[in-house]
């Protein structure tokens, strides 16, 4: 790539952007909406009309910047695409959230997180810069210390409903050829949650873990390494998951640590069957990814096939597919409720620490000192009696918010309004919406992520 070329073609992508803007209006009309062809999104919305947004052209990376530590990226390029281009310069962003398809936009619009989680925080913790384009067709240059500086801290968590990021500048660490994984196995959850805030405080790249049953939970420290003995591969015959169980110490590329959850979903390959020796081997390396397993689950969800097996066995089906925020002192509690109450396992388990103080990102509130642990828990609950809608999905919210925590919002929920409003800084929401979309062009974001609209 010739030098500036790349940030002269990002230009002339915003120039024909902004002409065909101008072109279809941006006037009154349906609510605004990203056409993508892929999400990694697990709500479903209402039918209705959309004025769809085509950004597919921005899906590049623009610059990486090793020796100053960053990467500009547009917001439709997938993760897999930026740990190409910055693994070749010596480098990762430094969170690469687990599923390849996963956008930069995206990411920093929802929030991404991962086993660096408690050294570098959110995504958006890493985020220097952030170019937004509004619902009215308006671009703006959102920094920590410009006149855009609200947005910026508040784009984070607003789902689209503020606007779409075309540009980013993201932190980047560097790297080693290879990731040294240390699995260690707990029996006692306090001994586990213990052992795990060590871990978070300590020297190591990466921390997270996984929890198997009330007495087996398996924390895994991993740090780069020049060299080698081996290096395990888990795209194919062997599955990553089930390697913690039977490996103390294990040895990875850093490219296959940093997808080492991919290839089988963490473990949701498994409702697929993929996880079966023949049916691995039909699939073969090219389809045993996230992006198949998002094709099957919403081929499942248009149908209703998960649904129609549990009536025909007088079971009553709820997707719980979650990803929420516990402050470490009450992680015990959370799991303790979660096996009592839910029942899904494996859970990952993965620790998160906003990594400064400072001008506090709105929608998304985490105490700067406070350690957080991030549980993922995501499968179908059964119950032979029937329930109201939501109700599992409901007693987990009401959990996190009694201990203190906060929820993704990638998935069903199912708050109040007033229970929303007091959770994800909605007063900061209401001065950001009407001085950013004060014609109300794009959804709001109770709505797109209660109501579903």
């Amino acid at each position: 790539m010739i030098p500036g070329s790349e940030a002269r073609a990002h230009e002339a992508r915003r120039s024909r952007l902004l002409d065909a803007l101008r072109e279809s209006g941006t006037g009154p009309g349906p609510p605004i909406a990203l056409a993508k062809r892929t999400s990694n999104l697990f709500r479903d919305r209402e039918a209705g009309a959309r004025r769809r947004i085509d950004l597919g052209e921005f899906d590049h990376v623009i610059d990486v910047d090793a020796a100053r530590g960053t990467v500009e990226v547009e917001g439709m390029a997938t993760y897999e695409t930026l740990v190409d281009a910055t693994l070749a310069c010596g480098v990762m962003p430094a969170v690469v959230p687990q599923l390849k398809t996963i956008t930069a936009g995206g990411a920093v619009a929802g929030v991404g997180i991962e086993a660096s989680s408690m050294r570098h925080g959110l995504v958006h913790h890493t985020m220097l810069e952030l170019d937004v384009l509004l619902p009215d067709g308006r671009i703006v240059r959102c920094k920590p210390d410009n006149e855009h500086r609200d947005l910026f801290f508040g784009f984070p968590n607003s789902y689209g409903s503020l606007g779409y990021a075309l540009r980013l500048v993201l932190r980047t660490q560097p790297v080693l050829p290879f990731v040294r994984v240390e699995h260690i196995a707990w029996e006692h959850p306090s001994e586990f949650f213990e052992a795990l805030a060590e871990a978070a405080q300590g020297d190591a790249d990466f921390v997270d873990a996984v929890v198997f049953g009330s007495r087996s939970m398996v924390l895994n420290v991993a740090r780069f390494e020049q060299a080698a003995p081996w290096a395990s591969n888990y795209e194919l015959e062997r599955i990553y998951y089930r390697s913690l169980l039977e490996m103390p110490v294990d040895h990875l590329a850093v490219r296959d640590y940093l997808w080492r959850w991919d290839t089988d979903w963490f473990w949701c390959s498994r409702n697929f069957a993929a996880q079966n020796p023949l049916v691995r081997r039909l699939f073969g390396r090219s389809h045993l990814n996230s992006r198949t397993y998002t094709r099957l689950m919403r081929m499942n969800a248009r149908w209703g096939l998960t649904r129609r097996l549990s009536a025909l066995r007088g079971m009553h089906a709820e997707s719980v597919i979650q990803d929420v925020d516990i402050p470490i002192g009450r992680a015990r509690d959370f799991l303790a409720f979660l096996l009592r109450e839910i029942g899904i396992l494996p859970v990952w388990i993965c620790p998160v620490r906003v990594p400064q103080p400072g001008a506090a990102f709105v929608l998304y509130p985490l105490d700067a000192g406070t350690l957080y642990v991030n549980f993922g828990f995501w499968d179908v609950v059964e119950r032979r009696d029937a329930y109201e809608e939501g109700h599992f999905n409901r007693l987990v919210e009401q959990e996190v918010l009694r201990l203190g925590g906060i929820k993704s919002l990638y998935s069903d929920s199912f708050f109040t309004r007033e229970e929303f409003d007091r959770a994800y800084g909605m007063a900061a929401y209401e001065a950001l919406k009407q001085r950013y979309d004060p014609e109300g062009r794009a959804p709001r974001l109770y709505e797109k992520c209660v109501l579903k609209r």
